[in-house]
């Protein structure tokens, strides 16, 4: 099956380092320079597993409504902002709209394969056979093989990154995690000390695990070091 990425990108430039490399690597990267098009490609490649956005692109529709779009259709999907250093806010904001990972310009190859592998892994990845097939906890049941999630009975959609999280806690329920610890676990990549991305998916989980968000129950902060399940 071919291993396909979407690339939104405007610059040309850009997108032909991108694609020229993820084609080395293996990977068949789906081309767009703007919102229009890259939603005619996933029309088209209806398989697409990853997609590489852009954050500002031409026209009315910026790469963060893109992602919220692909996020609503695609809870799987891997999704991986391109982002520039001053962009600081628009990382938060591309990763409570559902993105997954981030990368900022200039980047390298080493480091454009390697968080592509990951998403890549991610999506199409299996727990390990000695792995329980099921974790249970309170009203949640996480299904490793189906890789979903249920509270009550009613499935919650998770994306790749929040489900790798869920799995962290209800296999260690009581322990405590540094966010260091997190990002080193859930982003095998090495998204250095950068330390915000796990805050974030941490703040989307209790929107959709918590029956108050501001007061959760499940995922508890313990401050100035990280996060742990249950009390």
């Amino acid at each position: 099956m071919p291993k396909k990425v979407l690339v939104l990108e405007d610059e040309s430039s850009i997108r032909s380092f991108v694609v020229i490399n993820l084609g080395r690597a293996g990977y068949e990267p789906i081309e767009a320079g703007t919102a229009e098009e890259a939603f005619e490609r996933i029309t088209e490649n209806p398989d697409i597993q990853v997609a590489l956005l852009d954050i500002m692109l031409p026209g009315e529709m910026n790469g963060l409504e893109v992602c919220r779009r692909l996020r609503a259709a695609n809870p799987a999907m891997g999704i991986i902002m391109l982002t520039a250093k001053a962009q600081e806010v628009d990382k938060v904001t591309g990763l409570m709209n559902g993105a997954d990972d981030y990368i900022t310009k200039p980047f390298s190859t080493p480091e454009l394969i390697a968080r592509v592998d990951v998403m890549f892994r991610r999506v199409g990845g299996t727990p390990e056979a000695a792995a329980p097939a099921k974790l249970v906890s309170g009203p949640f049941s996480l299904d490793l093989t189906s890789r979903t999630l249920h509270k009550n009975g009613e499935r919650i959609k998770l994306t790749g990154i929040e489900f790798d999280i869920v799995t962290i806690f209800l296999e260690n329920p009581g322990k405590a995690f540094s966010r260091q610890e997190i990002l080193s676990k859930v982003w095998t990549n090495g998204n250095g000390s950068d330390t915000k991305i796990v805050d974030v998916n941490i703040r989307r989980l209790r929107i959709k695990l918590e029956d108050d968000p501001t007061n959760p129950v499940y995922i508890n902060t313990i401050w100035s070091f990280g996060y742990k399940w249950g009390e």
